[in-house]
């Protein structure tokens, strides 16, 4: 019981730290624009910490691209502008997802090529070893020498 008392508090101290991240200056009057807004930072890489978004990041950085991003919508740009406006100035990096462009492929495809080949490289691997083994236990006794082999184990 004490666990899981301990274990509640710490998942609601987390995720009241990530919740503080936006301050409250920086929250924008129109709900509708400021849901967006919270959107968008949820798809924009903190450069600082390079792990979490904006929208989590307490980074000096992090504030200056969420004011950014308030600001953008503000003066009537689209996501699609709003993100296209951060990577023209920043780059692919600062979206979380990266999106699946000639440019990205190694990224997007380099996961599933290295579980693939690993998954080769096990079962090339164990055939190999089946093999090996296969060849030292040599081939199989006769009758007479299973016989002569019982004998001298009973001695």
């Amino acid at each position: 019981m004490k666990l899981l008392l301990v274990t509640i508090c710490i998942v609601a101290a987390l995720g009241l730290r990530a919740a503080h991240a936006v301050q409250p200056d920086e929250i924008m009057s129109n709900r509708v624009e400021e849901a967006r807004a919270r959107d968008l930072s949820r798809e924009l890489r903190c450069m600082v910490c390079q792990n979490q978004s904006i929208d989590d990041s307490e980074a000096p950085l992090a504030r200056d691209l969420r004011l950014l991003v308030r600001e953008r919508i503000a003066a009537g740009d689209s996501d699609a502008q709003v993100l296209d406006f951060l990577v023209a100035r920043y780059g692919q990096f600062v979206l979380l997802k990266p999106k699946f462009e000639p440019q990205t492929f190694l990224l997007w495809l380099a996961t599933p090529f290295v579980l693939v080949g690993g998954g080769v490289a096990l079962w090339m691997h164990s055939r190999c070893r089946l093999k090996v083994d296969g060849e030292m236990a040599g081939p199989a006794l006769t009758v007479e020498e299973e016989a002569r082999l019982r004998e001298l184990m009973t001695q």
